[in-house]
């Protein structure tokens, strides 16, 4: 009869790099949303068509246009970066209205997400992170925070941004949603 070797749950003997699993993949992906948002404006001028057309584009009349899908993905990254640092994140007004000022926006929230510390993060896997919604609160530890919302929400508005630009017909691939 064979002995079951004991069941841990490897989060509690085991860190992880918070920094290296966020700030990298934050900055790769603004990296690429910054392209594609250049080449969407490249294509609009091109071509004539009014940068509006491209900045106010859907894919269904209920869903969130261009800039929207731009701002929650810098939402979602200064925020993460904030609550697992335990700092305060800087406001930004989702005000924007053109591809210039969405560069703007990506350059301000990569500078912010590449300003905190390693230390700030490292070692913050058991934190508590609070996410309040109308719904109600949404209650996590820093390493599901980040693995199991704050990451995938950051690339569902990446992945939205890039299919709104590519419904318009902007010639954009997987290698530029990719960054590669």
């Amino acid at each position: 009869m064979a002995c079951a070797a004991p069941q841990s749950d490897y989060r509690l003997r085991m860190t992880t790099e918070l920094y290296e699993l966020a700030v990298p993949a934050f900055t790769r992906g603004f990296a690429a949303l910054s392209a594609i948002l250049t080449k969407g404006e490249a294509f609009a001028d091109e071509r004539g068509i009014a940068h509006g057309e491209l900045l106010g584009a859907r894919l269904i009349e209920d869903m969130h246009p261009l800039t929207y899908q731009v701002q929650r993905v810098s939402d979602t990254a200064k925020g993460a970066i904030a609550r697992l640092a335990g700092i305060e994140a800087p406001a930004m007004a989702d005000d924007e209205a053109s591809f210039a000022e969405l560069h703007a926006r990506i350059a301000r929230t990569v500078e912010f997400v590449q300003s905190v510390s390693p230390a700030s993060l490292n070692g913050r896997e058991a934190a508590e992170v609070v996410i309040k919604t109308p719904g109600g609160d949404l209650n996590f530890t820093g390493i599901d925070y980040l693995r199991g919302f704050a990451l995938p929400n950051f690339y569902f508005h990446v992945t939205t941004a890039y299919a709104l630009l590519r419904m318009k017909g902007v010639p954009i691939g997987k290698r530029d949603y990719l960054g590669a």
